[in-house]
């Protein structure tokens, strides 16, 4: 049941990262949501096993938004479109 709120979570993490990134930004919602589960996920499996956090609680779903942003951070750099073209 834990995982089944760390996906939901990361949906709501996903939206909250994309709108503190700055600049214009063409992807959709589905990516925004992966990324966003992505992040919760790899931020509550490496808080946890380093033990920053615990399951719950607001450094967890803090530390979530900072797992998206990361991600979000890479996928940019990944996929950047040049725009001189």
């Amino acid at each position: 049941m834990h995982w089944l709120w760390v996906f939901i979570v990361g949906l709501v993490v996903g939206i909250i990262a994309k709108a503190l990134t700055p600049g214009k930004e063409a992807m959709g919602f589905i990516i925004t949501a992966i990324l966003g589960i992505a992040g919760s996920f790899l931020s509550t499996y490496i808080g946890e096993k380093l033990g920053w956090w615990g399951e719950t609680g607001l450094v967890h779903f803090l530390g979530s938004i900072g797992g998206a942003i990361v991600l979000l951070a890479i996928y940019h750099m990944l996929f950047r479109r040049n725009a001189s073209t």
